[in-house]
């Protein structure tokens, strides 16, 4: 016998809160995902609010780990627009969140950028629940593309 259904991811983000923005446009001469077979890859999202970069700078120069933190889990936002954009609205089609990659823009002596990843990580569980569980690898890099603070990428299984 099957168990309840699981709540739409919808109405978990309206329970959350979030309203997803527009998906961004890309920066650059790439697409902001690739669909192949059962998997959703999604470009590295920068933490574009409005149309522009919401938190620029370095880890360890200025930029605080709370800040970071939200650019994070605006990037994911970004990540999760993308996501709706190429499945048509139906965010209900991820399956699994697969993995996450973070690049943190940061000084040599920062080293919490795997503190800074998880604002990323947790939205995606708070969102998908134990779908949103997922491997993750988090880089230090000296500058990202118009000074962002931090870029995320991802990669979903989704139903086709």
């Amino acid at each position: 016998m099957a168990g309840p259904r699981p709540m739409a991811v919808a109405d978990r983000l309206a329970e959350l809160g979030i309203v997803l923005p527009p998906a961004p446009v890309p920066l650059a001469t790439y697409v902001p995902t690739t669909l192949c077979g059962n998997l959703l890859i999604v470009s590295g999202q920068l933490p574009m609010v409005d149309g522009r970069i919401g938190w620029t700078g370095k880890l360890g120069a200025g930029v605080s780990i709370e800040a970071a933190t939200l650019a994070v889990r605006q990037c994911f936002l970004n990540v999760l627009a993308q996501v709706s954009a190429a499945l048509d609205g139906d965010l209900d089609r991820v399956r699994r969140v697969l993995r996450l990659g973070g690049y943190i823009a940061s000084t040599p002596d920062f080293t919490q950028q795997a503190l800074v990843m998880n604002g990323a990580s947790d939205l995606a569980v708070e969102v998908f629940g134990a779908a949103g569980r997922h491997a993750r690898t988090t880089i230090a890099v000296p500058v990202l593309p118009g000074d962002a603070a931090v870029e995320v990428d991802a990669m979903f299984e989704v139903a086709i």
